[in-house]
């Protein structure tokens, strides 16, 4: 079923635009998930809260895309799952190893003192990706946004896990030079 569809439905209150998202959306859903939280309970702890939250916000919101926009529902969710169950103690996992490698280019979260701030970093970020290449975007994204290991998005993409990691090292150092043009604190 096409998205707009789906959306109809959620706007119209029937139960079927759920199970249209879950045929549709949750294997994506679940990938995302995966990729934050180590156990599959959790993971389909947040796949249902994904689908909550998207029948509590649709209506008022339409969004422009789906996916993107549930994706980034299921990632928040997620994150907060992680955040929840690590908070004593320190897990495994792929979070935990790349919020270190971007450590030394993005400013750490008590250092952004206000949400202005906050909304000039994601501008900068956002610039600073559409600039970028899209083979250079398309694995920053995969292992920042989606949080996707190395050795996943290098047989994604046909590449060697060698050359991913090099694309990394230097897309960091790329974002870390930018910011500090656009003089946002490091």
């Amino acid at each position: 079923m096409e998205d707009e569809k789906i959306i109809e439905l959620f706007f119209a209150r029937s139960e079927a635009a759920i199970a249209e998202l879950a045929a549709k959306y949750g294997a994506f859903f679940r990938r995302i998930s995966r990729n934050i939280l180590c156990s599959e309970q959790d993971v389909e702890e947040c796949v249902n809260d994904t689908y909550l939250k998207a029948w509590n916000s649709i209506p008022p919101k339409r969004p422009e895309k789906l996916p993107a926009y549930l994706g980034r529902i299921a990632r928040n969710l997620s994150l907060n799952r992680y955040a929840q169950i690590n908070a004593v103690k320190r897990g495994s996992g792929e979070v935990p190893a790349a919020l270190s490698e971007l450590e030394e280019c993005v400013p750490a979260e008590d250092t952004i003192q206000r949400e202005c701030d906050r909304a000039e970093l994601s501008e900068a970020l956002n610039r600073f990706l559409r600039g970028l290449p899209e083979d250079k975007r398309t694995v920053f994204l995969r292992r920042y946004w989606y949080l996707v290991p190395v050795k996943e998005i290098a047989e994604q993409l046909g590449m060697t896990e060698s050359k991913v990691k090099s694309m990394l090292f230097r897309t960091r150092d790329q974002l870390r030079r930018f910011l500090e043009k656009e003089e946002i604190a490091i």
